[in-house]
């Protein structure tokens, strides 16, 4: 699944501003991973980035279903939610950033150089999500 949130950074796409097609570039770059596979699904809010017939055209040329959370349920967006309030907490707030690209540098550093490689996460059996990720790939090749 992939989960999305308002005013979040999505992958390396960051922009000064959160139109469809910020979105929309962030998710071609997921795409080009060869990690996303047919029927993945799409969860966000209500955005109206994320419920135009645009990007749902979008999403459906790529192979992607959408599922939208319910007004007002904010437990439909926790996975998210709890990522953000990670990065924020651990991370992000230790810095003040002069430019975008140092932000952006920022961001790939906490998540790439540790949050999918060494941080532990409850929801994983306290396993880092690159090696649950690297096992789910050599289940699916040796079968």
């Amino acid at each position: 699944m992939i989960d999305c949130h308002s005013k979040a950074v999505l992958g390396w796409a960051m922009a000064d501003h959160y139109r469809t097609e910020l979105v929309a570039d962030a998710i071609r770059m997921a795409a080009g991973t060869g990690l996303l596979q047919s029927g993945a699904v799409f969860h966000s809010d209500r955005g109206s980035n994320y419920t135009s017939d645009e990007f749902g055209r979008f999403l459906t040329g790529l192979g992607i279903r959408r599922s939208v959370g319910r007004t007002g349920v904010c437990w439909d967006n926790a996975m998210a939610e709890s990522f953000f309030t990670v990065i924020k907490n651990e991370w992000l707030h230790r810095f003040v950033f002069t430019t975008r690209a140092k932000a952006k540098s920022q961001v790939f550093r906490y998540i790439e150089g540790f949050y999918n490689r060494r941080r532990l996460h409850s929801a994983l059996g306290y396993r880092p999500p690159l090696e649950v990720l690297n096992e789910a790939l050599s289940t699916q090749m040796a079968a």
